[in-house]
């Protein structure tokens, strides 16, 4: 009869450690959700490019930047709204442009996003980089 208890008193430790596991796992998976937007950094999306076929010296830069304190379009700031949609005009001169997003976030984590203009005349040519 001792050895049938021993059996019952390990088969339980073995399901309480097995419930303590699961409970720890699912503890972990909930925190690494809640901290996602800590881990992934700044991020930029742009929501519209400029067509290649653009003729007009401006066009209207707009996105989403998420996960940042501040953000910069070629050094100068710019502000975004509540959700984190932002919205600038972005002037091209004859010749090659350079456009410049940073984003930065509270712990110093920068990410960039550079795009390359060049208007000759009446066209518009871009190339992407990402930094």
């Amino acid at each position: 009869m001792p050895t049938l208890l021993r059996h019952q008193i390990s088969l339980r430790t073995y399901v309480l450690s097995l419930m303590f596991l699961f409970i720890l796992v699912l503890l972990g998976i909930y925190v690494a959700y809640q901290a996602r937007h800590v881990i992934l950094g700044p991020l930029i999306t742009i929501h519209e490019e400029p067509s290649m076929a653009l003729v007009a010296p401006t066009f209207l830069l707009t996105g989403l930047a998420e996960n940042i304190v501040s953000l910069s379009l070629n050094g100068r700031d710019i502000y975004t709204d509540d959700t984190g949609n932002f919205s600038e005009t972005l002037v091209l001169p004859l010749g090659y442009t350079i456009m410049t997003l940073t984003a930065k976030d509270r712990y110093g984590r920068v990410h960039s996003v550079e795009r390359t203009y060049v208007r000759q005349g009446t066209s518009l040519t871009h190339q992407l980089y990402q930094l």
